[in-house]
């Protein structure tokens, strides 16, 4: 029987699959996150994704990868990880009072068969004062996550609405990628 490998070291990930008693082992991808800058958000975390769970799949060919990326858009612009306090601040004053987008991309490769799709859920965030953005930037939370948030933690006050899927936004649409992973009819030891 195969193992099922993640392809991240993705804290939030594990926890999910954790949730879903899913046995699995760590193995995250060293492959490079460059793309084309001109590759429209959707594109780039399947390719993303795709690269990730290929370039583990080479070392685990007998076994079952799932790589995944996520990205928050905002007016087609991507927000990635802050750099800085001030960049996080931008990104947290530029999503108040708006709706944007969180896009996961998933790859799962099984006898070198790749499938993959894209979640997209979209967020509205309540408009947020100047106070509450500092006391987010204080609590260290926003640095390393897309979009400067973490809808699983604190950030979760800034949440007015979501239209979609919820995990996905923390990282990975679990139950999605059950779903694919049932069809598969693949058994893990």
């Amino acid at each position: 029987m195969p193992n099922l490998i993640l392809a991240s070291s993705s804290p939030r990930r594990k926890e999910l699959l954790q949730q879903i008693r899913l046995p699995f082992h760590i193995h995250p991808s060293t492959v490079s996150e460059e793309v084309k800058a001109d590759l429209p958000p959707k594109e780039l975390v399947a390719e993303l994704a795709i690269r990730k769970a290929k370039d583990v799949a080479n070392k685990f060919p007998h076994d079952v990868v799932l790589g995944a990326d996520t990205v928050v858009v905002l007016n087609g612009k991507i927000l990635g990880k802050p750099v800085d306090r001030e960049n996080a601040r931008n990104m947290l004053q530029a999503l108040s009072g708006n709706t944007h987008e969180v896009l996961t991309g998933v790859a799962i490769v099984y006898n070198e068969t790749v499938h993959h799709f894209v979640e997209k859920t979209e967020v509205t965030f309540w408009e947020l004062s100047a106070e509450e953005i500092e006391q987010y930037l204080n609590s260290g939370e926003p640095f390393d996550k897309a979009g400067a948030y973490g809808i699983q933690g604190l950030g979760a006050t800034f949440v007015k609405r979501i239209d979609g899927d919820y995990f996905s936004v923390v990282g990975l649409p679990i139950s999605k990628v059950h779903r694919v992973l049932k069809r598969l009819s693949v058994e893990f030891s």
